[in-house]
């Protein structure tokens, strides 16, 4: 144990802090941005401030109409920094792969020096005793290689949240963003999204599919009793990832 102690010790300087914080914690989701292929500038969104539109002030007296709200037969579907629609995850993915690969060689080499300028009978002065002319060299080697592997993995969440539109780019795509946490007794269960959703994707009952978010983001995981029991201890996360055995 004291070996491979010492060497984790010394290939801990060589080991960035952002694996050290993943074998800890777990991986990170990558920031939603928009694809640079498309767009590698920075792209200008309209912030919640700039973005709202005044607040809709009190009905005038004798009518039912109040300057600034929205009207009755507008689309009520989410298009601003701050509104609310509602995405449906239904996850039921499944993947089996399996593949195997087997390879062999065999060689021989034989050589011999029967004439070699009248002198062969000379090399054997050269060359430890019952050297052979005819048989000079016989080489002989064989390979062998077998390798197998199969993947088979099932994954269902079906889930339903919220989400706050963030940001609207220029072109009218929308970034959204939420989270929910349940808490069931001393263990908090937490979902969230985020991504990039065209206005055009939005339901008219103002809900969209997982499918249709550009840079999802979904995570579903917890805190607390169960999933500390349930994790793999830091330090033997850590062994495992860094040993070289």
């Amino acid at each position: 144990m004291r070996p491979l102690l010492v060497a984790l010790a010394a290939l801990a300087p060589l080991c960035a802090c952002t694996t050290v914080k993943e074998a800890v914690q777990g991986p990170d989701l990558t920031p939603v941005r928009y694809p640079a292929v498309l767009v590698p500038q920075q792209q200008d969104v309209m912030h919640l401030a700039s973005a709202r539109e005044p607040a809709p002030q009190p009905a005038s007296a004798n009518s039912l109409w109040r300057s600034g709200a929205r009207a009755f037969f507008n689309d009520q579907r989410a298009n601003r920094v701050g509104d609310i629609l509602t995405v449906q995850i239904e996850i039921d993915d499944s993947a089996k792969t399996t593949n195997a690969t087997s390879s062999s060689r065999t060689a021989n080499t034989h050589a011999g020096v029967e004439n070699f300028f009248g002198l062969e009978s000379s090399l054997g002065r050269v060359f430890p005793g019952g050297f052979d002319p005819a048989n000079a060299i016989n080489t002989g080697s064989t390979t062998s290689n077998a390798g197998a592997g199969s993947v088979n993995r099932a994954e269902k969440i079906n889930l339903t949240i919220a989400a706050v539109v963030t940001a609207v780019l220029p072109n009218g795509n929308m970034m959204i963003q939420g989270t929910q946490e349940v808490r069931t007794n001393y263990d908090v269960r937490q979902l969230a999204v985020s991504g990039i959703v065209r206005p055009e994707d939005i339901s008219s009952a103002n809900t969209i599919r997982h499918t249709q978010i550009a840079e999802a983001r979904i995570s579903y995981g917890g805190r607390g009793d169960i999933s500390r029991v349930q994790k793999t201890p830091a330090g033997q996360s850590l062994v495992e990832r860094f040993t070289p055995f």
